[in-house]
């Protein structure tokens, strides 16, 4: 089943209800903070922009794991986190900026379509954006 809604994602078993796990939440958040740390040590240039995008991106499905994790779900997919965003919080523009940035990072991931720098450097832009967003999330 392809989903199309939160809804679609419990339907289909690829979120799950489960009980919520401060310690993993905890760890994924570090492990997010830890990247992003070395991330802005980092100076983007054309030839690790895609490489960059990739580490914020991965550390963004991270914070948004743990703030399912959180909420009391365990979801097995990115495409179902973004419903989670746009569905469940109520965050239609933030849903729409990570759709966007799994479009990117699938395309770069699975079709080694690379974005060109200015593209990749907007995409970073984003991502950072999106952390900060949800790390305010977290904090609640």
């Amino acid at each position: 089943m392809k989903e199309s809604s939160w809804k679609d994602c419990i339907e289909s078993n690829s979120s799950i209800s489960v009980s919520k796990d401060k310690a993993k939440a905890k760890s994924l958040i570090d492990t997010a903070s830890g990247r992003n740390q070395f991330l802005s040590r980092n100076k983007i240039d054309e030839n690790n922009a895609n490489y960059i995008f990739e580490g914020y991106y991965s550390s963004l499905v991270e914070l948004m794991h743990a703030l399912v994790l959180l909420n009391g779900y365990k979801v097995g997919n990115h495409i179902c986190l973004g419903f989670y965003l746009r569905d469940v919080m109520n965050k239609d523009s933030l849903f729409r900026i990570f759709d966007d940035c799994r479009f990117k990072r699938n395309s770069l991931v699975y079709y080694g379509r690379k974005m060109d720098f200015e593209t990749a450097k907007e995409a970073v832009k984003r991502c950072k954006e999106l952390i900060k967003e949800i790390n305010k999330m977290l904090e609640k």
